[in-house]
């Protein structure tokens, strides 16, 4: 339990992280988006390699099947999510935009365990859709304008990327090697693109102040903030840590309400709320005992009907134990 309670915290803390960035992504507005983002990355990249060089911890290279899922994750997840995020900010207020970063909870309490090949959870699903009520009455308070809306959109799909392309690298690489190499797939990846868009002003030397959004996204919201994710992600699965995305648009919200960036409202109240019954339902799970009893006695009945009848009416453990064992043969849980 206190390692479950581990990663719900590092989760927490990720997202928070993150949705706290968006302000600070706007910082940005005026510096090349591809290899601003591309330098970001890469040098992400090179603060995790050195991490776990000095830590002594393992980082596994990806193999055949795990370079496809680390390109597309680094052209959506994370050059495409950070472009959208940067231009959606052009039409629309930082609140707005992070409160649509919220509706991928639902995505991924969908999609997540459908991955896996397993049937979406009730409570991921519950928790996302009050989330998603949440989100819909803090969008509210921030004004955008439809360019706003279909950027900040493609954002939300973005980030569900992020997390659903991983979780089969995350099964065979783990967390660190997983955020590790994504980020080098992005840095190389937005480097060559953004220089062939526009080899002219694809390279510029940043000013104070976009020297230091750049460094707080590469340390904080990048190398940090990543292997907090994916090691949530990996731990909880990706449809209960997806629910946490959920608190984006809260922590988006205050650091705007703090910036005076955005207004105070009431309604900013009721949607904090519903955000955070949302994530309290969604982090739910079965418990162990109810589960495998279920599981156990819906197996035992599936093996009675294929036995003779006198089988099926023996009694005690071990008889039972015969019944189960076919079923686990089979390779059922």
């Amino acid at each position: 339990m206190d390692s479950e309670r581990r990663s719900m915290t590092i989760g927490v803390l990720g997202v928070l992280i993150v949705g706290a960035s968006v302000p600070v992504t706007g910082m940005l507005d005026g510096y090349p988006v591809i290899t601003g983002q591309a330098l970001r990355y890469a040098l992400a990249g090179v603060l995790l390699l050195a991490w776990a060089r000095l830590t002594g911890r393992p980082l596994p290279l990806p193999g055949p099947r795990d370079v496809p899922s680390l390109i597309a994750l680094a052209a959506t997840g994370m050059i495409g999510f950070q472009a959208c995020l940067l231009f959606a900010q052009r039409y629309a207020e930082p609140g707005l935009v992070a409160a649509f970063l919220g509706g991928t909870p639902l995505v991924l309490a969908l999609a997540g365990p459908l991955t896996n090949g397993k049937r979406p959870s009730w409570a991921p699903v519950t928790g996302a859709v009050l989330a998603g009520l949440g989100i819909a009455v803090l969008s509210g308070g921030g004004a955008a304008r439809w360019q706003g809306l279909v950027l900040a959109a493609l954002a939300m799909v973005c980030e569900a990327l992020f997390t659903l392309l991983a979780v089969g690298v995350l099964d065979r690489l783990g967390p660190l090697a997983t955020a590790t190499w994504s980020c080098c797939a992005a840095g190389v990846g937005g480097a060559v693109v953004g220089t062939i868009a526009d080899p002219s002003g694809a390279w510029a030397w940043p000013d104070g102040r976009e020297l230091i959004a750049l460094g707080y996204l590469t340390v904080v919201v990048t190398a940090i903030a990543f292997l907090l994710w994916y090691s949530a992600v990996s731990a909880l699965g990706a449809d209960r840590a997806g629910v946490l995305v959920g608190l984006m648009p809260v922590s988006g919200l205050a650091v705007s309400l703090l910036l005076g960036m955005q207004d105070f409202r009431f309604s900013q109240v009721i949607g904090v709320a519903l955000v955070s019954s949302g994530v309290a339902i969604g982090l739910r799970r079965r418990e162990f005992g109810e589960s495998r009893a279920l599981e156990a006695e819906m197996l035992h009945d599936v093996a009675a009907d294929d036995r003779d009848h006198d089988r099926a009416q023996r009694s005690g453990e071990g008889d039972l134990l015969d019944e189960l064992r076919p079923a686990v043969d089979r390779g059922q849980p």
